[in-house]
């Protein structure tokens, strides 16, 4: 954005101090004329009969004055260039910090020394917007990598049946045919994650009333037949819960939430159990299973985008409800979208406690 030069801080800051030197001078003399000159008689005797008089008192006084307002002139402009130089140096470094961070160097941070006052404040903040920013971007990028990673696959799948269909057109196509279809809902499972991932971050979505019972209860039926062909029991419990947001959004939280716990549950008579309650003014909805034991560092990685456990890469490999690493990611990205928090725990004896809470209607 073009300006038209102008006087620096440092400058203005020295004319300030300059300034204010100098009418502090002319106040002072001015005290000492009106106070004391004025009342020296003007006569040959001058006071008490003695000299000297008013006139020879204002000729000695007046040069001494004027350098005195000179050397104040002078003191005032030096020192206030050193002063300002001193005061705006931290605000220099800040500067220096965020030219770096619009030429793309998010690694640069201040670390201003010293006792808290307005600049270190300031310079703090910098550091943890770089922080957070530079975080966020290495995210984008490693979402992005990985994102571009999974669609090649299910395309390069494609292409690889199309060849052998060319090569081999005594080959049964309906075979072919299924397994095109098979990397083709793939394909389209994991792009409407995307998008649906990607509008939930941007938090551009109508918000109404939602009963989070409601919704466990819809997700838990639309779930019920993959539950009953894994041996899952499946529970529902729990009183209303309302709170406010997109219904869309928290139907899809909630399903990838219980299933993702069946599963990543045992192999048979394990449980599912879905409970909802409103208290404090905060809707909370829990999701608890059954299922092997998840390492307690791994648990923090797991809203990672595309992150995948042992068992959900087997889950994948089935073909059934296969995952693209995004189920949980999705979780966390609407409930932070809807101003909530989301919490998980490994239980004891496996499988893992989800909680979420958002704010009540």
């Amino acid at each position: 954005m073009g300006r038209r030069a102008g006087l620096s801080a440092r400058m203005k800051l020295t004319l300030s101090y300059a300034g204010f030197l100098a009418v502090a001078g002319a106040l002072l003399l001015a005290v000492v004329w009106g106070f004391l000159l004025r009342y020296v008689p003007d006569t040959d005797q001058g006071l008490l009969g003695i000299s000297p008089n008013r006139y020879l008192l204002v000729h000695t006084f007046v040069p001494a004055a004027a350098v005195a307002m000179a050397f104040l002139l002078v003191f005032g402009l030096v020192g206030g260039w050193l002063l300002a130089g001193r005061m705006l140096a931290p605000l220099n470094r800040i500067a220096d910090a965020a030219r770096l961070a619009g030429q793309g160097s998010l690694s640069h941070r201040i670390r201003l020394e010293g006792r808290r006052d307005e600049f270190r404040e300031l310079a703090d903040a910098f550091d943890t917007m770089l922080d957070r920013l530079e975080s966020h971007v290495a995210e984008q990028r490693r979402f992005a990598a990985n994102a571009s990673h999974e669609l090649r696959t299910p395309l390069a799948v494609s292409q690889a049946l199309l060849d052998v269909a060319e090569r081999e057109p005594e080959r049964d196509r309906g075979e072919l045919v299924a397994r095109l279809r098979v990397v083709n809902a793939r394909a389209i499972g994991l792009t409407e994650a995307l998008l649906l991932l990607s509008r939930s971050d941007r938090g551009t979505f109508a918000r109404e009333e939602v009963d989070l019972s409601l919704v466990a209860e819809e997700a838990a039926e639309t779930l019920l037949p993959l539950a009953e062909r894994r041996g899952v029991a499946l529970d529902v419990t729990g009183g209303a819960a309302p709170t406010r947001g997109s219904a869309e959004l928290l139907l899809r939280m909630v399903t990838n939430l219980v299933q993702n716990a069946v599963v990543h549950n045992l192999p048979a008579g394990g449980t599912v159990t879905v409970r909802t309650e409103a208290r404090d003014g905060t809707c909370v909805l829990r999701v608890e299973n059954t299922g092997p034991v998840v390492p307690p560092d791994l648990v923090p990685t797991l809203t990672e985008p595309f992150r995948r456990g042992t068992e959900r890469i087997r889950a994948a490999g089935s073909g059934e409800h296969a995952g693209v690493g995004l189920g949980l990611a999705i979780v966390a990205s609407v409930v932070r979208a809807h101003g909530g928090g989301l919490d998980l725990f490994p239980r004891p004896d496996g499988g893992l406690l989800v909680t979420v809470r958002l704010p009540a209607a």
